[in-house]
């Protein structure tokens, strides 16, 4: 089973159960807590996003800010490790709302085009600088790219606005 990057958006009072119980925590990620459309699995894109941003030569703030959005900030229930078949190699993470409209904003400047426009047109030249972070593809990284890059933008854009934290996991 592929292990993928998993975000879900929650309320404030959500992630503090979560936080409390590892139960919850566990409905949460086994996509029992949240209707399936404030889930988004960006399945192996994490790294090369933040790597395509980074060989445009986006400015920092902005790279941290979309490093944030897919890494989080603290463990959301250290316990939770324990629980069984639980996440244990990659904690679980989450922002909180104010956070969440930080990080959505700063995203608004990433212009995904112009991003993956600056790969160069050669498949290979480009899978070489992006390096690791899309060694699992072949050909030309930026359909890939782009439709993840649309999905996280779109999923940070509606969660900002509804005012929800988000929680991540590898799954």
């Amino acid at each position: 089973m592929a292990i993928t990057q998993q975000l879900a958006r929650v309320s404030g009072a959500e992630l503090d159960a979560c936080r409390a119980s590892v139960e919850t925590l566990n409905l949460l990620c086994s996509f029992d807590l949240r209707p399936r459309s404030d889930h988004l699995d960006l399945d192996w894109s994490p790294e090369g996003l933040v790597r395509s941003c980074e060989v445009a030569g986006v400015d920092t703030a902005t790279v941290a800010a979309l490093r944030r959005s897919v890494d989080g900030d603290d463990e959301v229930n250290p316990a939770y490790r324990d629980f069984p078949y639980s996440v244990w190699s990659h904690p679980v993470t989450a922002l909180v709302p104010d956070v969440v409209t930080e990080v959505a904003t700063r995203l608004r400047r990433i212009e995904p085009r112009a991003v993956l426009d600056a790969l160069p047109a050669d498949p290979a030249e480009a899978l070489a600088r992006m390096g690791r972070s899309v060694e699992f593809l072949s050909g030309h990284p930026r359909r890939y790219l782009e439709e993840h890059f649309t999905a996280l933008l779109a999923f940070y854009r509606d969660t900002a606005e509804r005012g929800l934290a988000v929680v991540l996991w590898w799954d």
